[in-house]
């Protein structure tokens, strides 16, 4: 059976976005479109479905690193902020859009808190996951 470590990163974020998107009807919030993603960034993303690509590749990082909170995720996402002259600073990402979704996938029961470890995947979002690489393997082979 294809499980998520068998597949490219890249392929399987982008199937499971199409199907967050279209299945599953993940809701983006209206304050979505005006937000930008962290303080490293200079604007609002443009690609339009941005937020269910974030929603699959926090799915797939909570998948594969175990239980990951929101400040794990925050420096995960994160970047540098061009300062101008000054030296380059490291800013962690938006935590109110990886809380959204996290509380996203909490209701549709793809993970679970984990005590103060942060979240951790439930059997519900592996097979989840699992069945969207299965569907990506079969594609490619």
């Amino acid at each position: 059976m294809t499980t998520v470590y068998d597949i490219p990163p890249g392929k399987l974020i982008e199937a499971a976005a199409a199907d967050l998107k279209d299945k599953i009807k993940i809701k983006r919030p209206e304050w979505s479109l005006l937000v930008k993603t962290g303080a490293d960034k200079e604007r609002a993303p443009e690609n339009e479905d941005w937020w269910w690509v974030r929603a699959a590749a926090v799915l797939r990082k909570i998948y594969v690193d175990g239980p990951v909170g929101v400040q794990r995720l925050r420096v995960v996402y994160g970047g540098r902020e061009n300062k101008g002259r000054k030296p380059e600073k490291f800013r962690r990402a938006g935590g109110k859009i990886l809380r959204s979704m996290l509380q996203d996938f909490d209701t549709l029961g793809f993970t679970e808190k984990a005590g103060t470890a942060g979240r951790r995947v439930t059997p519900k979002g592996k097979s989840y996951l699992d069945r969207i690489a299965s569907t990506v393997a079969v594609r490619k082979g």
